[in-house]
């Protein structure tokens, strides 16, 4: 992760614009309370009147300077911070992506959610707003203390004796600050999920009349939340009002200690009553003070979770020096290919070939492993033994850009964004592709007659991950997207167990008819497999059958058993 000043550093124009105006702003502050001391000592006292009229101007001047550098102060911070916070957040989710699957699956969605936005607000509020005034209060206090000792340096002992005292303060309230924010960030990260886990699935919640359960859940966490917030509240409330009352005290002691100087000639009126306006100007930055901590504790705490992101590495990245082929034709092999996660095996001695342009059906009761070909193939993850090839080369050796891009991937979960269906189809391809070609992949799809009823056809905005639509709706606008990809290599992962069999039928007719595509078919349904060159069935992980359609039926075995039970009873128990 790159450190907070670096950011800083590549604005570093700007920010000393900001703190020059800053400087300014308040040097204009400190000037006021020397006019006041000249009109009462010498206007007013002295009976100097002629000075009354441009002391007067100087005022008003002292004023419109104020207005001017103290926007080009605010306005600067505010602009440098909105682009640090959006940079932070684009590098923080540009490292996310570059993730492998491995911590997806061991991270919620939720948490992430609540670092990219919620951390990074924070972060963001600390580079503008609160870090101005954190600046802008080391700058103010040093001035008013060099005025304060110039004017009368015993005096202005107590309050350099006050503010170190509340400074003192202040770092023992960020200290226990510190670790209620990081525990308010984690908890935060958990609601966040709870909630979006109970919206994503709204329908099975209410399905299943979980709606008490899910709300007692969320109220646990959010009872939670409000208990580690009251615990900052109480932090805050036990220390702040220290800030507050030597705020309120510190200018009736200075007026009553110095007046007694006024009295005993050691200082005149015109100078008590500036030192007094002076004071006042040492309270507002000790008010500020726990406010202050309070936000740039918050920050703290959100950078550690932000920095722990940036700690996590891809197991899963490019050799230094990746193949890149000139052109993937679709070879597939699997050399011996074992493959297990924290100790538990997936896949054993896994071995098979897929020419190109040929198809494979995959199948297996659920838990087999056939999923686990898939993402071997696209190397969401790393075999534990043998090799995984395409086109004769170790996946491990190719550019993963290349390898990804030319696969199409029909997933049985479909996801589909919220967008028209238009930039639903041609995700593969978003800036190159034709409309006749979006229509032609969904005519394949057979998704065609039902896009074209819609009021808006493919311009139709469709809802959340496809809300609005049915499951065979959905599907078959995942199968048009890989479709009009066009890439060398398919896999459909039980992509048609939504749709009916006559619109499973009119989809295979099309698939076949992609001589050049190499086709990887899993599926429970022997429909979606009988046509394939080739067909494995998978038992705990290892290769329990291959062959054909026809040989996997003469031998009687587990395909068979599959085959009975879809069909046995139309076929009078006997296969065909």
């Amino acid at each position: 992760m790159k450190k907070l000043h670096t950011y800083i550093g590549h604005y570093w124009y700007g920010y000393l614009f900001a703190i020059c105006s800053m400087i300014i702003a308040t040097g204009l502050d400190m000037v006021y309370p020397q006019i006041t001391q000249r009109i009462v000592d010498e206007v007013i006292i002295g009976g100097k009147m002629e000075l009354l009229t441009g002391l007067l101007v100087g005022i008003v001047a002292v004023g419109i300077g104020r207005c001017i550098f103290g926007y080009c102060k605010e306005f600067s911070f505010d602009v440098l911070s909105s682009k640090i916070g959006a940079q932070i957040r684009k590098d923080l989710f540009r490292h996310i992506q570059t993730l492998s699957m491995n911590y997806f699956d061991n991270t919620n969605t939720g948490e992430l959610m609540a670092r990219v936005k919620d951390d990074v607000d924070k972060i963001w509020n600390a580079m503008g707003y609160v870090g101005m005034l954190t600046i802008e209060v080391v700058i103010h206090v040093s001035m008013v203390l060099y005025c304060m000792f110039h004017l009368n340096w015993k005096l202005a002992l107590i309050p350099l004796v006050t503010m170190i005292s509340c400074g003192a303060i202040a770092i023992i309230m960020e200290r226990k600050l510190d670790k209620i924010y990081e525990d308010i960030s984690e908890e935060n990260a958990v609601l966040t999920t709870v909630a979006e886990e109970n919206l994503a699935g709204v329908r099975t919640v209410k399905a299943f009349a979980r709606e008490k359960f899910e709300i007692e859940k969320f109220l646990s966490h959010n009872k939670r939340y409000y208990d580690l917030n009251i615990s900052q509240s109480k932090v805050l409330v036990k220390y702040y009002p220290y800030f507050q009352f030597v705020g309120k005290a510190l200018p009736v002691a200075m007026t009553i200690l110095g007046g007694v100087s006024v009295m005993h000639g050691n200082m005149t009126l015109g100078a008590l009553v500036a030192f007094v306006e002076y004071s006042r100007n040492c309270t507002w930055p000790m008010e500020m003070l726990g406010w202050l901590t309070n936000d740039l504790s918050s920050a703290v705490a959100s950078y550690k979770k932000i920095k722990k992101i940036y700690g996590e590495t891809a197991m899963i990245k490019d050799e230094e020096q990746p193949v890149v082929l000139e052109q993937v034709k679709g070879d597939i092999s699997f050399e011996h290919v074992s493959f297990s996660i924290e100790g538990k095996n997936i896949l054993s001695d896994i071995n098979f070939t897929v020419p190109a342009g040929k198809t494979i059906g995959i199948m297996g009761a659920t838990g087999s492993g056939k999923s686990s070909i898939v993402n071997l193939l696209q190397r969401f993850y790393d075999v534990s033994d043998g090799a995984v090839k395409v086109d004769g080369t170790d996946v491990r050796k190719l550019s993963l850009k290349q390898l990804r891009s030319s696969i199409s991937v029909v997933l049985q979960d479909v996801f589909l964004f919220s967008d028209t269906i238009e930039e639903n189809i041609k995700m593969g391809q978003r800036k190159v592709m034709p409309f006749d070609e979006i229509r032609r992949a969904a005519d394949c799809a057979q998704a065609k007659d039902f896009i074209e009823k819609m009021d808006e056809q493919y311009a139709t905005v469709i809802g959340e991950r496809g809300v609005g639509l049915s499951g065979g709706q959905k599907q078959r606008i995942s199968i048009a997207r890989a479709i009009a990809k066009k890439a060398p290599i398919l896999i459909l992962d039980d992509s048609t167990s939504a749709l009916d069999m006559e619109t499973e039928h009119e989809i295979q007719k099309t698939l076949n008819e992609l001589k050049d595509t190499t086709k990887v078919i899993i599926a429970h349904r022997i429909s979606a497999v009988c046509h394939a060159d080739e067909i494995i069935y998978l038992k705990d992980g290892g290769i329990a059958e291959r062959g054909t359609h026809q040989e996997l039926l003469a031998k009687r075995g587990l395909y068979y058993e599959t085959y009975m039970a879809q069909y046995g009873t139309f076929l009078g128990g006997e296969a065909m």
